[in-house]
């Protein structure tokens, strides 16, 4: 049960404080790491950029886990109690369902006061699209596309790797998704030298994903949305992205507020052809933010209590 009790700590935390922003965060340093390790490998191997890139994974993903190891095991050895402390503290940095809510939110009070620059701006700091030509209903589109693709990047898959094997493999993943979230992309820039990242990211989302469209489906039956919709959608649109895993709860999300999400969009000012997801039975309207919230704090909670179900043999 101690290994569990970590998770349910570093949740109860993220729950009453939200990203420390003030203080040192330990994914900002993963990334600090991927710019200085890409600005060397990019030096030391400039004409094989996907070995570049895949010794730069290599490198990230050693440093990432190793050293929360280290500090895990002196931890413990120092005293059991002492090193669920310090794992509770590593849990709460790698889960964000409140800054997830509070960032779109942020979105939604913008909105709400007809601030459509203030609502671009801070949707802004959440995707990775370009939100200047988006109009209020591409912005709140937008908003719960990323509230539903982040319950699983941001939230239920760390959780469900921390199950597994504590902090050590959810710093694992965190790595592994920044990585992908900073050399991802199938630009001229990154089309080699981030290959390796996407692809890593890929499989290492792949039954995460999966876990959490699921559980999200039964979310949607508990917070009095529409479940039956959410798990025909599912089924139907679940690979309507470029990404094998990210339609997954994009698809319930839309399925189960009878929204119609996805479509084209622009990156660094060139139009991307994209699939929508889900029906156009109504016009999504602001309130759907807080909604598609409400579906990812039900999920992260099942998600959670997978992990006690998990320790519960331990215990016997």
């Amino acid at each position: 049960m101690i290994r569990i009790l970590p998770l349910i700590f570093g949740f109860l935390l993220d729950c009453l404080l939200g990203d420390p922003y003030m203080l040192p965060h330990p994914i900002r340093l993963i990334g600090s790491t991927i710019i200085c390790l890409e600005k060397f490998y990019r030096k030391l191997l400039p004409h094989k950029e996907f070995l570049a890139g895949t010794l730069l994974w290599i490198s990230v993903v050693v440093f990432s886990t190793g050293i929360p190891l280290i500090i895990l095991l002196l931890c413990y050895h120092i005293n059991k109690w002492f090193g669920v402390m310090v794992e509770s503290i590593f849990c709460y940095y790698l889960i964000a369902p409140k800054c997830l809510q509070q960032e779109s939110m942020k979105v939604y009070h913008a909105l709400e006061q007809h601030n459509i620059p203030e609502a671009r701006k801070c949707l802004s700091m959440i995707v990775g699209r370009d939100t200047d030509v988006l109009d209020e209903t591409g912005i709140i589109k937008a908003t719960v596309e990323t509230v539903a693709e982040n319950t699983s990047d941001g939230v239920t898959a760390p959780l469900f790797y921390m199950i597994f094997g504590g902090a050590v493999l959810g710093f694992l993943y965190k790595a592994v998704n920044t990585m992908d979230s900073m050399l991802g992309y199938k630009n001229e820039k990154y089309l080699y030298f981030g290959r390796f990242s996407a692809k890593a990211d890929d499989v290492f989302n792949f039954i995460p994903s999966r876990m959490t469209a699921l559980i999200m489906i039964v979310s949607a039956y508990l917070t009095h949305f529409d479940g039956k919709n959410a798990y025909r959608i599912w089924l139907r649109d679940r690979f309507n992205h470029d990404s094998p895993n990210s339609a997954q709860t994009e698809a319930v999300c839309a399925g189960a507020l009878n929204v119609q999400l996805g479509g084209d969009a622009y990156y660094f000012g060139k139009l991307h052809k994209k699939k929508t997801i889900g029906d156009d039975n109504r016009k999504i309207e602001t309130v759907d933010i807080e909604k598609a919230n409400r579906l990812m704090y039900c999920t992260a909670v099942i998600m959670l209590l997978f992990s006690l179900l998990r320790a519960l043999p331990l215990t016997i």
